[in-house]
């Protein structure tokens, strides 16, 4: 047997007997738990997310501010989040367990991080995100 198969069989046991751990076991149970929880407080908020009034308003205002403004909205749907990008700018509406959040980017670079009121006025948001 060559270094390189003792090596490989090594690893190999040293991973099975990780898997075998109970406090890994134990954590990797709680983080499956953990996830599940927020996922289904989350699942309120996505669903409203996509289907409120503002959502549309919302992707009318920002094809309106941005024409006046000369400037390109791409919109589009990752996972659960809206996603607006224009030129440099992006703005992504996340739903979480304890709301929406409206997280923007710069360059790629997160800026900043509010909560949304899907109650607000779309084009407020829109005007506000778009010329600042």
């Amino acid at each position: 047997m060559s270094f390189l198969d003792n090596l490989e069989n090594n690893l190999n046991a040293m991973e099975r007997a990780e898997a075998r751990d109970p406090e890994t076991l134990a954590r990797e149970h709680e983080r499956r738990l953990a996830d599940k929880d927020a996922a289904r407080l989350t699942a309120p908020h996505a669903a409203a997310l996509k289907s409120s009034p503002f959502t549309d308003a919302l992707l009318r205002s920002v094809r309106v501010v941005g024409h006046s403004l000369r400037t390109v909205v791409r919109t589009h749907w990752r996972e659960s989040a809206l996603v607006l990008e224009a030129r440099e700018k992006r703005v992504e509406l996340q739903p979480g367990p304890e709301g929406i959040a409206a997280v923007y980017f710069v360059n790629g670079v997160e800026t900043r991080r509010e909560a949304l009121d899907l109650n607000g006025a779309a084009e407020t948001f829109a005007r506000a995100w778009l010329e600042a």
